[in-house]
């Protein structure tokens, strides 16, 4: 009986005290709710596919979540938190993210990032899925394909486009 109590008031404490990134834990994304500092101008997609958000930095201090206008620039940083994200490549109007170099970085020890891409071949004619995962905990590089139609998002990672060197 005493350990049941006493994992239950470990278990407490450890929900007190959660600050820092976001974890596979905290609360989905939602439009108003906070979001951690270092998370500005990353983006996610809320469930259903058809509405986005991104964190709304503040100086010094956590931002907030915010809806997105559609359409928007491709952006070089999102977010997946549980449920997968179909976003779109530049083989689609409007692209939600740019092909090239990216970097999903799990956001727990036991997280695998996944990432499943389709790319158009020819008008009307899409190739076969690539599947790429990371092992759990480890971040992956990834190369997000030239002409991508769609590119699933899973696990809680943030995915962000690795930079060129300057001059590259």
């Amino acid at each position: 009986m005493r350990r049941c109590g006493a994992l239950a008031l470990v278990a407490a404490a450890a929900l007190s005290f959660g600050s820092g990134p976001a974890r596979a834990d905290d609360p989905v994304p939602q439009a108003g709710a906070p979001c951690p500092i270092d998370f500005a101008n990353v983006m996610t997609q809320l469930p259903g596919g058809a509405d986005y958000l991104f964190c709304q930095p503040q100086p010094d201090r956590p931002g907030s979540w915010t809806p997105a206008v559609t359409p928007f620039d491709p952006a070089s940083r999102w977010l997946s938190y549980g449920p997968q994200i179909t976003l779109h490549g530049q083989g689609f109007r409007n692209p939600n993210l740019r092909s090239g170099q990216w970097t999903a970085t799990p956001l727990n020890p036991a997280t695998v990032c996944g990432a499943d891409q389709v790319t158009v071949v020819s008008a009307g004619v899409l190739a076969p899925l690539v599947h790429s995962q990371s092992t759990p905990g480890q971040p992956m590089s990834l190369d997000v394909l030239p002409k991508l139609f769609t590119i699933v998002l899973s696990g809680d990672c943030l995915w962000s486009e690795d930079q060129p060197p300057p001059g590259a």
